[in-house]
């Protein structure tokens, strides 16, 4: 396992991060997986090496955090992790629990944190930009959490660089804590954010820690998967062609290296010196080895070419963008790729 610090900060953290989205509870999604299940893979990353948990109250609607965290409490030493959580998405039908307010944060915060059979989470995330509430408002009161100690740091995901400039100019101007981490989606199939976000995250000292390398699952070239036929996230975000054709450009080289294409996009995302880290929501210990495995694989430029030589600009994906977004065509093969 490699070792990075996060940022400008001094916390270290592993370059592969377990993502936990598909742990919780069955009811929430068909393809979760319940405690008995998760406990295996997340021993299995563990032992490999890994110090960075993911999670996120939204996830399996608050049975995420407890399933994972029930297995971390039996088989790891606390002061040995870097656990994330992040608040924003509905968790009821309550009006006020949603978004980023100071209410919410607080109570989402509380609400965490003993579901987690936890004192406290190093990263407390904004798990995207909340329009309706001032940032004001949301960067004071998680500069708060951090002041009584519920949080070690905070982070942010998935939002407009203009939104992110916004935040840290709220934070220097009173003095806050900054975010030391941003959590984006990136991939050979999805690569808006090298563009303006990634840049001005280095700019700025801030870690980039990347989510959905699999571009939802689509690059392992398992299309008939349970995942990819009930994720709704799926077909909105890589539902075209210029996807479906990176996804086969990627099985071509992994078929040339004679391993899978899971790797092949893997090692493209951690190639990358701006990645920090990068997350694994593995569904087998075998899963989570082919990341570790993509870890020392370099790319040639030939190989590089092929997989992205499809790629075109897109929209943003995020969630001001849901249902608008537009499909794009790519560009002809060359040697030694060509069909």
């Amino acid at each position: 396992m490699e070792y990075v610090r996060l940022g400008q900060s001094g916390l270290k953290v592993s370059r592969l991060c377990l993502g936990t989205m598909n742990m919780g509870s069955k009811e929430w999604k068909p393809w979760i997986f319940d405690e008995k299940e998760s406990e295996p893979i997340i021993a299995h990353a563990l032992d490999k090496g890994v110090n960075f948990i993911d999670l996120a109250d939204f996830y399996s609607t608050g049975a995420g955090e407890e399933v994972v965290c029930n297995v971390l409490r039996r088989i790891a030493r606390r002061d040995e992790l870097v656990i994330t959580t992040k608040v924003g998405y509905a968790m009821s039908d309550d009006i006020n629990a949603q978004g980023h307010s100071r209410k919410h944060i607080f109570d989402a915060i509380d609400a965490s944190l003993k579901r987690m059979g936890m004192d406290y989470v190093d990263i407390y995330m904004l798990h995207y930009f909340d329009t309706e509430t001032p940032v004001e408002e949301t960067m004071g009161a998680l500069n708060d959490i951090v002041l009584a100690g519920k949080a070690r740091y905070i982070g942010v995901s998935t939002m407009y660089t203009w939104q992110l400039a916004k935040i840290l100019q709220v934070c220097d101007k009173n003095g806050w804590a900054r975010p030391i981490n941003m959590q984006l989606q990136l991939n050979c199939a999805y690569r808006e954010e090298e563009r303006e976000m990634i840049p001005f995250c280095m700019d700025q000292g801030i870690g980039v820690s990347v989510f959905s390398p699999l571009a939802r699952g689509i690059l392992t070239s398992d299309l008939q998967s349970t995942r990819n036929q009930t994720d709704f996230f799926t077909a909105e975000m890589y539902n075209d062609q210029a996807s479906r054709d990176i996804a086969h450009s990627v099985a071509k080289v992994a078929d040339a290296r004679g391993c899978l294409p899971a790797q092949v996009a893997q090692a493209w995302v951690l190639q990358k010196p701006e990645v920090s880290s990068m997350l694994v929501g593995a569904d087998s210990p075998a899963q989570f080895d082919s990341a570790l495995a993509a870890l020392e694989m370099q790319l040639t430029a030939e190989e590089l070419y092929e997989i992205e030589r499809n790629y075109t600009p897109c929209d943003l994906i995020n969630d001001y963008t849901a249902g608008k977004r537009i499909a794009r065509s790519a560009r002809p093969a060359q040697a030694p790729f060509i069909d």
